[in-house]
């Protein structure tokens, strides 16, 4: 690879089949090509899936991976995100275990300045779910790591559409 490498995402239209999923990310595999993130759901037609897909790549392989995947029969369409406006969201779970009055004070504190939600909890854990940028989550991620332990974190990948008036990454 060549230039310099920076986040990109692309959205794609692709024919709701078995093993298309697994013939774009082999693709992906393949090439030696890296998926920082993946998601795929239905649309508002049943036969048509719309695939999130966010890579680190440079300018001209991110070219050749757009390229390559407007080849294969099973899309329909490839819409580039990275230089679109552009509403993404990523989910994020994080289970906070083994903590004391004092840090459940502390963590209903950050689920409110987030706008998290605080989906589950036990005697001495909890369970938040936040929906916002990657770039928030990451934020969420890093201080929740450096106040409790042990945490347990699951998030999902993004998923974007483009903006009607204006974007939030």
């Amino acid at each position: 690879m060549s230039g310099t490498l920076k986040k990109r995402w692309i959205s794609l239209y692709v024919e709701n089949q078995v093993g298309v999923l697994s013939k774009i990310s082999g693709l992906f595999s393949g090439k030696c090509y890296n998926l920082e993130s993946l998601t795929v759901g239905t649309t508002e037609d049943p036969t048509i899936s719309r695939m999130t897909i966010e890579t680190k790549s440079d300018e001209e392989t991110f070219e050749q991976i757009k390229k390559q995947l407007n080849r294969m029969v099973e899309v329909i369409k490839v819409i580039d995100f990275t230089e679109l406006s552009v509403c993404m969201k990523e989910i994020l779970y994080v289970k906070v275990m083994r903590c004391k009055r004092e840090d459940k004070e502390e963590i209903y504190q950050i689920a409110q300045a987030f706008d998290a939600k605080v989906i589950d909890y036990g005697k001495d854990s909890l369970l938040l779910e936040f929906v916002q940028t990657a770039t928030k989550n990451d934020a969420v991620i890093k201080l929740m790591r450096e106040e409790f332990q042990p945490i347990e974190v699951v998030r999902g990948g993004s998923v974007g559409i483009e903006a009607i008036s204006m974007a939030e990454r």
